[in-house]
């Protein structure tokens, strides 16, 4: 079965939650500090997306660790 939009919450108390859109997997999460990032950064596994309090991460299609069963 294909799911074009697919969400979960994260399972370690934080705010934010896990997603799966037409195949592309990712989770965002909200900061609950004062510590405020700006920019992207690029790792092996995730592309990172931080604006203000709010970060989203994408995952990389070729990644040597995968999240499975990620959101659907």
């Amino acid at each position: 079965m294909f799911i074009i939009f697919a969400t979960k919450s994260l399972n370690d108390g934080t705010a934010g939650f896990r997603f799966n859109v037409m195949g592309q997997k990712g989770l965002t999460r909200k900061r609950k500090h004062k510590h405020i990032n700006w920019g992207i950064k690029h790792d092996d596994c995730m592309t990172a997306i931080h604006m203000g309090k709010r970060s989203v991460y994408f995952e990389h299609k070729a990644t040597p660790r995968k999240l499975r069963h990620f959101a659907g």
